[in-house]
């Protein structure tokens, strides 16, 4: 039982999710320009003004839905790209990847394991590690 001079223990909330907070972000900013475009002085006629509101939500509701779609395509994208197979351009594509450094992985293959890049001296230990997410091997 608890006594009356025991502090009470606050709970924490857990953090929310950085996705739901820029959704939440994204539509607040959707609902002050609602606000804005209903509140500013104009000589338009409510039927001109519902309109141009109507317009304008459902690009708001348009931009946003391409940003929610884009930033969960960012979050669950998982592709890999083959360090014994992967043309110049895709290995080019990687982070901290130029041309000259994708002729050289070319040049190298094949390749046992993806850290062989830093082994043979073709990347940076810090320049593998921001693509070693990213690469594969295959035999």
């Amino acid at each position: 039982m608890l006594s009356p001079y025991e502090p009470l223990r606050q709970t924490s909330a857990p953090a929310p999710h950085p996705v739901a907070m820029c959704l939440r972000l994204i539509a607040l900013a959707c609902m002050g320009l609602t606000l804005v475009a209903l509140s500013a002085c104009s000589n338009e006629s409510p039927d001109e003004i519902r309109e141009k509101t109507a317009r304008d939500t459902a690009t708001l509701k348009r931009d946003t839905k391409a940003l929610a779609e884009g930033i969960k395509e960012g979050l669950t994208e998982k592709e890999s790209v083959d360090l014994n197979k992967a043309s110049k351009e895709e290995l080019a594509k990687l982070p901290g990847m130029d041309a000259h450094k994708a002729d050289r992985i070319i040049a190298e293959r094949p390749f046992a394991s993806s850290h062989q890049l830093v082994t043979r001296h073709i990347l940076k230990e810090d320049e593998y590690a921001r693509l070693q997410d990213k690469v594969v091997v295959t035999h």
